[in-house]
C-alpha cells in the first residue's frame, strides 16, 4: 500500500529538479501524477517513464491552468492534490534590478502559484491538498535575490490565506521552504552541455560546507519527502504552515 493509493496529483515544474523528483516519489507511493511544465520534451519523456499524464503548463497563464485541470479530470476523473513547484531565480542587487526583470520573477513564482490556487482548488476532492514552494528566503532575507525573496514572502501569505478559506472543505494548504538544493536552479552547470556538473557541485558543497550546519547542499529527493509528507494522511492535522528544509542555515551560522 502507497501513502498515495488512488490519489491524482498535478505537480508543476515537474519536467526536472524538484518537480520531477516529487512527481517520481508521488507515483511510486501510488498516486497517478500530473506532469505539468513547459518543458515539453523532458516533461512527456517522464511522463512517459512513469505512466503518468503530460500536461503543457506556462504557470502565468490562465488559459493553461484551465486546460490542465480539464485535461487531468478527463483522464483520471477527479483531483485530490496539487504541487506549485514551478519558479525561477534571478541574482541581482535590488537597485539594479530591471522592472521587467522582477515582473518575470513575480509572473512565474507568485502569479503562477496564486492563478493555481484558484484554478485548482474548486476542482479538488474534499479533503484534498496544496503544496505550495516558497524557500528558506521567503523567511528570512538574503542579498541579490531580491525579486526572490519577495515572491517567496508572498507564497506564505497565500499559503496561510488559502488555509484558511478552503479548511472548511478539509483541503491543507501547507508550503515547504527549500535552502541551497542542488538542482539547476542553484547549480546552472547542469543545463549546460560544455559544463561540469560534477565540478560545480563540488564546488557548492565546498560552499555550504561552511553555511550550513549540516554541512552539504540539500538533495531534490529530500523536498520531495517532505511535500510527500504534507500530501500524506501522515500531515492530517497540518495546515496553513511554512516547514523550513535547510541544512539548519536559517538556525545561523556555526563558527565551530
Amino acid at each position: 500500500m502507497g501513502k498515495l493509493d488512488g490519489r491524482v496529483v498535478l505537480v508543476t515544474g515537474a519536467a526536472r529538479g524538484q518537480g520531477e523528483q516529487e512527481a517520481r516519489l508521488f507515483r511510486a507511493e501510488g498516486a497517478d501524477v500530473v506532469v505539468a511544465d513547459v518543458l515539453d520534451d523532458q516533461g512527456r519523456a517522464l511522463a512517459e517513464e512513469l505512466d503518468a499524464l503530460y500536461v503543457h503548463l506556462d504557470v502565468g497563464e490562465e488559459d493553461d491552468w484551465r486546460a490542465a485541470v480539464d485535461t487531468a479530470r478527463e483522464r483520471y476523473g477527479h483531483l485530490d492534490g496539487l504541487v506549485n513547484n514551478a519558479g525561477i531565480l534571478r541574482f541581482n542587487a535590488l537597485v539594479d534590478t530591471p522592472l521587467d526583470e522582477f515582473m518575470r520573477v513575480v509572473r512565474v513564482n507568485q502569479v503562477g502559484c496564486f492563478l493555481g490556487i484558484r484554478t485548482v482548488a474548486p476542482a479538488l476532492e474534499d479533503g484534498a491538498t496544496i503544496v505550495n514552494t516558497a524557500s528558506y528566503t521567503a523567511v528570512t532575507g538574503m542579498a541579490a535575490v531580491g525579486a526572490y525573496a519577495a515572491t517567496k514572502h508572498a507564497i506564505l501569505g497565500l499559503t496561510r490565506v488559502a488555509a484558511l478559506e478552503l479548511a472548511h472543505r478539509r483541503i491543507r494548504v501547507n508550503a515547504v521552504c527549500p535552502g541551497a538544493i542542488d538542482t539547476a536552479m542553484s547549480n546552472p552547470a547542469r543545463l549546460d552541455p560544455d559544463a561540469d556538473p560534477e565540478e560545480m557541485g563540488r564546488a557548492l558543497e565546498e560552499l555550504y560546507r561552511k553555511l550550513v550546519p549540516l554541512g552539504r547542499v540539500g538533495r531534490p529527493e529530500e523536498v520531495a519527502r517532505l511535500a510527500l509528507f504534507l500530501t500524506a494522511e501522515d500531515s492530517s492535522y497540518v495546515t496553513g504552515q511554512p516547514f523550513v528544509i535547510d541544512g539548519g542555515w536559517l538556525a545561523g551560522v556555526s563558527i565551530l
